[in-house]
């Protein structure tokens, strides 16, 4: 076991390092850029709330600065990326296709992505599916037309829909591209035309490539944190980790106050030796996606930032304490604030209803100046220049706030 010890803010360094922020990029992004992110995080969530940018866009620009949205769905037709289910539906690095063949060819264990019963009942509409999409190519849902006068979430999709999704699920339809951001389903065989399962590594290998790509991702990491990063089976993931471990292919280490041993990826041996000398010295200051992978596991963010975030757009809206859709505030090393945002496009307003800063939180000129640039250049990306902060907690940070964005 290395001897290395290192405190819990080396230990979020090196996490924020293994995840891409540490620093705004000196240069302007490149598409393929976009593709080292994501290669890096090992998935990038998708969700479809767009009160800002939609969430993979949101969690690249928090990484990358101004970037193109166009770029992802390109890399997406051009076959760089797939989807699946991952974390959650996520964009993935195509070479990693063989890490989710096995919860495709078992499909029944995917919940209620997928139905034994509803395909068997519904085989007849499962065929046409297939059929049409055989005859006519890419597809999407819109190309069938409802007939019952029906709409709305997963239990009213119209059959057509719902097999499509469970044929993704299956692994027997892919998804060619996007198009207005809705999915545009194509036979695996003419998306992935080079895949044969052949190819096919046994479960236990995948098991265990997984565990180390997430410790990878996550820098540092206790075992226990390894499995939500691609919701695998936590028993056996928190096995792997230590098992791993025990064979030199990742590294041990302690950290301050944890009672728990920290993990490490090998490759990421030189961010943990610069974090232990004091050389990683994050300087980013920006917004999170609350889909953000440095934030996705509550349990994660709160051992090790302190922060208790919960995501209140389920919650009836008298009951929010923060607000609809709020972002996590990074600012170096430490999650300082959350707030509440909504992009007016057609005003070109990017309006802040509310921003919340943690307790404990010295708010200087630093702060100050870096959370206005945050914003500011958000705001400019989304196209709505004009930055609007209605209200803050503590609320002498509104009019130095709105200072610092006049100077700007």
């Amino acid at each position: 076991m290395r001897k290395t010890e290192l405190s819990q803010r080396d230990a979020r360094a090196v996490m924020l390092a293994a995840q891409g922020l540490l620093a705004r990029p000196r240069a302007a992004a490149k598409k393929s850029d976009v593709l080292t992110a994501i290669r890096r995080m090992g998935a990038l969530q998708i969700d479809t709330i767009h009160v800002v940018a939609r969430s993979p866009y949101l969690v690249l620009w928090s990484r990358l600065g101004e970037f193109e949205p166009r770029w992802l769905e390109a890399l997406l037709a051009e076959g760089k990326l797939f989807e699946y289910w991952s974390h959650e539906a996520c964009f993935l690095p195509v070479e990693d296709y063989a890490l989710y063949r096995h919860r495709m060819l078992d499909a029944g264990g995917m919940g209620w992505k997928y139905s034994h019963d509803w395909i068997t009942k519904h085989r007849k509409e499962v065929e046409r599916v297939l059929s049409h999409v055989r005859e006519h190519g890419a597809t999407r849902s819109a190309d069938f037309a409802r007939t019952d006068g029906r709409g709305g979430g997963w239990w009213e999709w119209k059959p057509e829909k719902r097999a499509l999704e469970m044929l993704f699920t299956a692994g027997e339809l892919m998804i060619a591209r996007r198009q207005n951001f809705q999915r545009v389903y194509d036979l695996r065989e003419r998306v992935l035309p080079a895949w044969n399962d052949a190819l096919l590594p046994s479960k236990e290998e995948t098991r265990d490539t997984r565990a180390l790509k997430a410790v990878g991702a996550l820098g540092v990491t206790k075992a226990r944190w390894v499995a939500d990063y691609f919701r695998t089976n936590k028993k056996e993931t928190t096995a792997a980790v230590v098992r791993l471990a025990d064979e030199g292919r990742l590294l041990r280490f302690k950290v301050e106050g944890w009672d728990e041993e920290a993990f490490a990826h090998t490759e990421n041996l030189k961010l943990i030796e610069q974090a232990s000398a004091g050389k990683l010295r994050p300087a980013l200051t920006t917004l999170l996606s609350p889909f953000d992978p440095l934030v996705w596991d509550r349990v994660r963010a709160r051992e090790l930032f302190g922060f208790d975030y919960r995501l209140e757009c389920y919650t009836p809206a008298p009951k929010r304490r923060f607000g609809y859709f709020t972002l996590p505030v990074l600012h170096r090393e430490r999650l300082v604030g959350r707030l509440d945002p909504k992009a007016h496009r057609a005003e070109g307003v990017f309006e802040v209803k509310s921003l919340h800063m943690e307790e404990g939180v010295t708010i200087d000129d630093e702060l100050v100046e870096s959370l206005a640039r945050a914003l500011k250049g958000c705001a400019a990306w989304h196209k709505t220049p004009e930055v609007v902060v209605t209200r803050t907690n503590p609320p002498k940070l509104a009019p130095v706030v709105r200072q610092a964005l006049k100077r700007l």
